[in-house]
């Protein structure tokens, strides 16, 4: 028969903190509590399971539970001495929700649930207060209205304003219990009016009721977005815990606050957090009243005139000082502790692993390695990778003020001030000028290399996490809010229009791509910094992971950082993004406007010398790594003008009529150009742009080997292949124009060719393909297009539609599909390995720098990810710990 309710308190419980996925973490965590023999309230824990069962079975309990919870709610009443709706002892509990993942403010709860007419006046008796009953009964009407009943919450507020603006009250804590009572009657009027019945007196029909509220809560938006937000499966659940009452609102000797066992924005070691003598939990967090130091040490930094709980309390805040050395001790972790005080007696409601800035993160872990708490394996595993985007960009000052005018996706994290600008070309201009600019755009296309370049940030009202704009602004490391779909844009104009306000070209906004906003004006920044803690970890992490780190670059800036941030090498050099540049793109209209072979080349020869300074950079910079560079890509309409005033600026600077230009544009129109004429299929129509190509990649080897002094191996990469013929026709021309630079040359230059694998049918006939290629690099945001039928640039309509409704887990341009396209994948190594057993194998698609993807490539064995440079140190880590987990896994 199955077990779903857990029973603790008295010194013991029936669960454990190892049983989390059933109990939630707040469950797990108050047996493990109890267990150790600390002071905490007795309760009961209603499992997971039972609001899975809610969900599958139309919103209705399993059998034989109201007979379990009845028998844990006499237990409780047994240890504490009193009774469930008793009129002369009555037992009060709080109802409360508990995740298996901390999900801190999303879910529902309700306290001091048993009390009513009768009650709280046996409350009051008992307690020999009764301001003290009075006010927690109102407490209890306003809260259990809000979650239980659906009564706006702001209607108890006003009334209770009234109230004291007609008594010239100032604060709560100056009602008297004449004044509460007076008060109840009123919001118990605000409650029958508003759901045309009295609030229920039948403290059963309460409990059901909060217990029903708080399962329900599992779904509301709110809970559902932070889910979304933060990859908690839907099928989780949450638990129930239903805990005796203790009050820190029963006068002077009495408080309640919450606590981390070290600071958990510095990670400093020493007592942080806040109390509020006479109060109860929601006191702390609910603005009406100024929380008081724990500490006096924090008192006086803060300079409050308020005392410390160390003064206040000195007994209580001593049990504290205990209690907080007991489970950290016990956890091996820095809590989170929340704690109330009833009448000088210190008990203890929670204790968690506490959430952490990761500069937090960093300090307690090597501390606690420091301590001799933990060992340097376990420390890599106590930071979250994705956390280290905050350490690697500008941020803003969290205490600066906000002027939040929209809201968009945090597309690349980091923190950026700017005057707006409409265009490419603008932002261009501007940088020369010296001014700082953000870029305002519907969407970017590759056209605007140049003026994201340029731009501190990039905004769009289209696109999604993984459109053009939040792909390439990752890769140059700048903050990216996309898809602000409030915001409207006229490019005639040159304004902005967003919630009736009216931006003009030239005004300062700033964007925060950690969390999506756009802000009017310029917020102060904080810059960052790569503390000892970084580098330590950094080092533990080396040691520990298999797959090595290579970085997406193609300039001096991103190869330098890619560099500094511990990448080995560069996976993927995408070189149609170096012909975007003013003074090149000029010269790559020049060749695709050319009427017969012989034009072409003569356009090409004039590419070439910038294409091998380009390389030789590269090279130089990566001083020996592997460097694999992709040949042209995407297709050639994409580098051609658009909208006749730029159409007949270009045909003027060619001397070609624009005609000419737009017949070409014509020609090279695809109505689906991501499945059209690009990657190889231009090398086998255009051998001479490969060639070109491949000369300047051979000639820079020579020059950057003869610079540094390290052999450079250059890997030249074809991407789009689909077929080993198709492969071998390019591969032939590459080879051809090797042995013509070291003919020249008199140098030997060791290289390989291998190919993308981002078609279905790439993967699947991987075994031909690998007797030609020596190294698969697997480009992971084609794939998913191709074997989803997803365009990246166009799925956020409905991706998180899908996500939210359990469709897909979560966003395959993201995290990688490891049904589909993983399996392709996964079957692809496996014949690729079966024709060349030696064969290098990578992926450089976004996926490269995301910590599940990375688990999934270490599962394959890849040799490599690669990822824009501000993701390397974020890969190195999760490398690390995927290499942990897969031995935790071959243990096990």
């Amino acid at each position: 028969m199955t077990k779903w309710v857990y029973s603790f308190g008295d010194g013991k419980a029936e669960g454990a903190s190892d049983m989390r996925n059933l109990l939630g973490g707040k469950g797990a965590n108050l047996a493990e509590m109890a267990n150790l023999g600390l002071p905490v309230p007795p309760g009961f824990t209603i499992t997971t399971e039972v609001c899975t069962h809610y969900y599958k079975n139309g919103e209705s309990y399993p059998d034989g539970l109201i007979a379990a919870v009845d028998a844990a709610l006499a237990e409780v009443g047994r240890i504490t001495g009193r009774g469930f709706g008793d009129g002369k002892a009555p037992l009060l509990v709080s109802v409360r929700s508990g995740a298996r993942a901390s999900m801190p403010g999303m879910m529902d709860t309700v306290l001091n649930l048993g009390l009513n007419d009768e009650t709280v006046r046996a409350l009051a008796a008992d307690a020999q207060d009764e301001r003290f009953a009075w006010d927690s009964y109102r407490r209890f009407i306003t809260m259990y209205s809000s979650v239980v009943l659906g009564v706006e919450h702001h209607l108890f507020e006003e009334a209770l304003e009234d109230y004291k603006e007609r008594k010239d009250y100032h604060l709560d804590t100056e009602l008297s219990a004449q004044d509460w009572q007076a008060l109840i009657e009123t919001f118990k009027r605000i409650v029958t009016k508003e759901r045309g019945a009295p609030f229920p007196q039948d403290p059963q029909e309460q409990l059901w009721g909060a217990i029903g509220a708080v399962f329900g809560s599992w779904m509301t938006p709110r809970a559902i977005k932070y889910r979304e937000l933060n990859a908690i499966p839907a099928e989780w659940g949450t638990a129930v815990n239903v805990q005796a009452m203790v009050f820190g609102n029963m006068g002077e000797s009495s408080a309640t606050g919450v606590a981390f066992t070290r600071n958990p924005s510095t990670g400093e070691k020493a007592l942080y957090g806040e109390f509020l003598i006479n109060a109860q939990g929601e006191d702390v967090v609910a603005g009406i009243r100024t929380p008081q130091d724990i500490t006096e040490a924090a008192r006086a930094a803060s300079n409050s005139d308020k005392p410390s709980m160390e003064k206040a309390m000195p007994e209580a805040f001593a049990e504290l000082v205990r209690i907080y050395g007991v489970l950290e001790g016990h956890y091996r972790d820095m809590q989170d502790l929340e704690f109330t005080v009833e009448k000088g007696k210190l008990w203890m409601l929670q204790t968690r692993n506490g959430k952490r800035t990761a500069r937090a993160a960093l300090r307690i872990a090597c501390d606690l390695v420091d301590e001799g708490v933990i060992g340097e394996e376990e420390a890599v595993t106590r930071v979250e990778p994705q956390a280290l985007d905050q350490l690697l960009h500008p941020m803003i000052d969290p205490r600066a003020e906000r002027d939040i005018i929209a809201n968009g996706l945090p597309a690349s994290p980091g923190a950026a001030s700017g005057a707006i600008v409409f265009s490419s070309d603008a932002a261009e201009a501007a940088k020369k000028a010296g001014r700082k600019v953000i870029l305002v755009r519907v969407e970017t296309s590759p056209e605007d290399i140049h003026g994201m370049h340029a731009a501190e940030g990039i905004l769009t009202t289209r696109g999604g996490m993984t459109s053009h704009a939040a792909v390439v602004a990752r890769g140059m490391g700048k903050p990216c809010v996309s898809g602000a779909g409030s915001i409207r844009v006229d490019y005639k104009a040159a304004t902005m229009t967003v919630m009736g306000r009216v931006f003009n070209e030239g005004e300062i906004i700033t964007l925060d791509g950690g969390n999506g906003q756009v802000l009017a004006g310029e917020i102060a920044m904080l810059q960052p910094e790569l503390s000892g803690d970084f580098a330590k970890l950094m080092a533990w992490a080396d040691k520990l992971r298999r797959l090595r780190v290579r970085a997406n670059a193609e300039t001096e800036r991103d190869a330098q950082m890619a560099r500094n941030f511990g990448a080995e090498g560069i996976g993927l050099c995408r070189t149609e993004h170096m012909f975007f540049d003013a003074e090149r793109i000029i010269t790559m209209r020049e060749m695709i406007l050319s009427d017969d072979e012989t034009g072409r080349r003569a356009a090409l020869a004039k590419l070439l010398p910038m294409q091998r300074d380009d390389f030789t950079r590269l090279f130089a910079i990566m001083s020996g790594l592997p460097v694999t560079i992709r040949l042209l890509d995407p297709p050639l309409h994409e580098f051609l003008p658009h909208g006749d005033g730029e159409i007949n600026d270009v045909a003027r600077s060619l001397d070609v009529s624009p005609e000419k230009i737009r017949r070409r544009a014509a020609e090279l129109h695809e109505v689906n150009p991501m499945l059209g004429f690009r990657g190889v299929r231009l090398a086998v129509a255009y051998p001479e742009i490969a060639e070109m190509q491949a000369r300047a990649i051979f000639e820079a080897a020579i020059a950057a080997g003869k610079e540094t002094g390290a052999k450079v191996s250059p890997e030249v990469m074809i991407p789009l292949v689909m077929s080993q013929p198709e492969l071998d026709t390019v591969k032939a021309r590459i080879e051809a124009v090797a042995e013509a630079v070291m003919h020249e040359s008199g140098e030997r230059i060791d290289y390989q060719i291998g190919t993308m694998i981002e078609l279905p049918r790439a993967a699947l006939r991987a075994g031909e393909i690998a007797a030609s290629a020596e190294f698969f690099s697997f480009g992971t945001n084609d794939l998913t297009q191709t074997t989803l039928g997803i365009s990246r640039d166009d799925a956020a309509s409905f991706l998180g539609t899908y996500v939210q409704q359990g469709l897909l887990e979560h966003d395959p341009f993201v995290t990688i599909d490891q049904d589909g396209v993983g399996e392709l994948v996964a079957l692809a190594v496996e014949r690729g390995r079966a024709t060349r057993p030696d064969i290098k194998l990578g992926i450089c698609g976004e996926h490269g720098g995301d910590p599940a993807s990375i688990a999934f490539c270490e599962k394959q064995r890849l040799d490599y990810v690669s990822c824009s440079p501000y993701r390397v140190p974020i890969a190195r880590l999760a490398a690390a710990q995927a290499a942990l987990a897969k031995e935790a896994r071959s243990l096990a």
